[in-house]
């Protein structure tokens, strides 16, 4: 099923309305969908390559207004709503979310989790509903989600407007394994400001 929806989803790239498809698939991909945005930023880039920014913005854009939705969903309708969304990707035990927030550490855990998430494949939108179960910031989430599903997409979109083909095949093959190398540093770079403001506030 996932295989014919993700052939559907590229055919998408190639309509003349697929600047419309790629805000809607970023949305919808937040908090339900399974087939990521770069699906079809990586075709569009090289189809429009001096259009790599307006392409990435409307990703990072749609992905934070479905996010928001996601955590919505987690806050006010998880019983009706979330719950069903986690069981379709095989997630049965929510429970010890909340005990796991209130421990000490808690908030910073989540938001590395949160930041992995919105970086790497890892299901952004099963930390988006779960943010909101939780009662996660929500000026933090809204920043982190920016912050981490705009780098996300505008690092792609660079590289394929500026680079073509060549960066499709690597990005392709490589993606997991690149995004993890630059989510890891991202974490260690945000820890580095967070430790700073720390004793800057002490």
């Amino acid at each position: 099923m996932f295989k014919d929806l993700y052939f559907k989803t590229i055919k998408l790239a190639g309509h003349k309305s697929s600047n419309f498809f790629l805000g809607i698939v970023s949305f919808i991909e937040s908090f339900i969908f399974p087939i990521p945005p770069d699906v079809l930023i990586i075709p569009m880039t090289i189809a429009k390559k001096n259009e790599w920014v307006r392409i990435a913005l409307i990703a990072t854009v749609g992905s934070l207004l479905g996010a928001c939705l996601g955590y919505l969903i987690g806050y006010i309708f998880f019983n009706e709503v979330g719950v069903k969304i986690f069981e379709l990707y095989g997630v049965d035990n929510t429970s010890f979310l909340k005990d796991k927030m209130s421990s000490e550490g808690g908030t910073i855990a989540w938001m590395t989790l949160l930041a992995i998430a919105g970086f790497s494949p890892i299901p952004f939108k099963l930390l988006t509903i779960t943010s909101g179960f939780v009662n996660f910031n929500l000026l933090y989430f809204i920043i982190i989600s920016l912050i981490t599903r705009g780098s996300r997409f505008f690092l792609i979109a660079f590289l394929i407007g500026n680079f073509g083909s060549t960066m499709k095949k690597i990005i392709e093959k490589k993606l997991l394994k690149f995004t993890i190398i630059l989510t890891i540093l991202l974490i260690i770079f945000a820890y580095l400001i967070y430790k700073f403001f720390i004793n800057f506030m002490n």
